[in-house]
C-alpha cells in the first residue's frame, strides 16, 4: 500500500534522536541509543528506546557528553537488531528531529546497514522554530525548551529525553500555527515545506495557505 506522507496530520508521526559516537556515519561514527516518542492526534502514546553496541568504542568525549559508557553498550543488544525493531516501530509514519539533518544521515546509514529503507517524510523541529519562535533567545533545544515552559527533566543528549522534550516542542510550533494564524488542520506536508520556505517569503506563504499573515 502506497502511503501519501505529506497528506498525514502533522500531529501524527514520530520523533526521534541519536546518541552517535561522532559527527558523522560517512566517517565511520555508529548510533549507540536511539530514542523516540509515538504522536497520535496530539498526544503522546508511545515510546521507544535502545541503548545499542555498534561494535566500535564510543570515545571519552561522547562518554563524558551523554553519560553513555563503553561497559553500558558491551551489555546492549546490536545495531541491527535495534534498528530493524525501529523500523517496525516507525512504519506508516513521517519523523520529526531536532537538527533532523544529523539523524537522518544517522538513520539513513544504519538502515542501509540492514539492507531497510525509510519512506516517511523527515521534518526538523529547529527549522520550524527558527520560522514559528523568532524571538527566541536562540533555537537550541534547551533554550527553546525554557522559552516556552516545556515539560522537560533537565537532562539532555540522552535520546530519548531530547525525543521527549522535541515532541512537546513539535506539539508547541502546531499550537502556535492554530492561535496565532487560525489554521485548523496541519499537515506534514505543510510543516514541512514551512520549514524551507525563507523567513521573507512567510508571508507570502501563510497567505498561500490561507492563513492569516503574521506581523514578521
Amino acid at each position: 500500500m502506497n502511503i501519501d506522507f505529506h497528506s498525514l496530520p502533522a500531529d501524527q508521526l514520530v520523533v526521534f534522536d541519536f546518541e552517535t559516537t561522532g559527527l558523522s556515519p560517512d566517517m565511520g561514527d555508529r548510533s549507540i541509543e536511539i530514542g523516540a516518542v509515538l504522536i497520535e492526534n496530539g498526544k503522546i502514546t508511545g515510546r521507544f528506546q535502545q541503548l545499542m553496541n555498534p561494535g566500535v568504542r564510543i570515545p571519552l568525549f561522547i562518554e563524558n557528553l551523554t553519560g553513555i559508557t563503553n561497559a553500558m553498550i558491551k551489555e546492549s543488544r546490536s545495531n541491527a537488531e535495534v534498528m530493524s525493531d525501529f523500523h517496525d516501530f516507525i512504519a506508516g509514519r513521517n519523523l520529526v528531529a531536532h537538527n533532523a539533518s544529523f539523524d537522518e544521515r544517522f538513520l539513513r546509514a544504519e538502515f542501509r546497514r540492514i539492507k531497510k529503507q525509510c519512506s516517511s517524510g523527515i521534518a526538523c523541529s529547529l527549522l520550524a522554530a527558527r520560522r514559528i519562535f523568532q524571538n527566541a533567545p536562540n533555537h537550541q533545544l534547551a533554550t527553546l525548551a525554557q522559552y516556552k515552559n516545556l515539560p522537560s527533566d533537565g537532562v539532555y543528549h540522552r535520546a530519548l529525553a531530547d525525543a521527549e522534550v522535541t515532541a512537546h516542542l513539535w506539539l508547541s510550533l502546531l499550537a502556535e500555527l492554530r492561535e496565532q494564524h487560525e489554521f485548523d488542520e496541519l499537515t506534514f506536508g505543510f510543516m514541512h515545506t514551512l520549514t524551507k520556505t525563507p523567513k521573507h517569503q512567510l508571508r507570502q506563504f501563510y497567505a498561500k495557505h490561507k492563513i492569516k499573515s503574521p506581523v514578521i
